[in-house]
């Protein structure tokens, strides 16, 4: 499977951004997603991550309450919808694949198998 992120851009603090993330190669019926971030200077981050269906997430404490995950599945995409940013969500954002069923959301990055190219997102103060 092949993901490309996108929907990445400048803001301001306060302000909300979607990101997609579409795949090809396979349908995403039969894959978890994650989203992560990465910082300059900095670790990557687990974001966020819903089950191949959709009615599974977690969030990291940093996002919660301000984005959401969901997903469409007839049209093989993840989105990250992402209000009230803050300056410290200025990264790269990347998502991930990984082939599961059933209720169960992976956090770790090293899990992952299958990545797109990120999107930058920036948020000024």
């Amino acid at each position: 499977v092949q993901l490309q992120a996108s929907g990445g851009g400048l803001v301001q603090a306060g302000g909300s951004l979607r990101l997609s993330c579409a795949a090809s190669g396979a349908t995403l019926d039969y894959y978890g997603i994650g989203w992560f971030r990465q910082a300059p200077g900095k670790e990557r981050e687990w974001v966020s991550s819903i089950n191949n269906n959709g009615d599974t997430t977690d969030y990291s404490d940093s996002v919660k309450g301000r984005f959401t995950i969901s997903r469409d599945n007839a049209k093989n995409t993840v989105y990250l919808q992402m209000n009230d940013l803050k300056p410290e969500d200025t990264a790269v954002y990347y998502c991930a694949a990984i082939m599961s069923l059933g209720a169960i959301v992976v956090v770790e990055s090293d899990e992952y198998p299958y990545w797109g190219k990120g999107t930058l997102v920036t948020v000024s103060s």
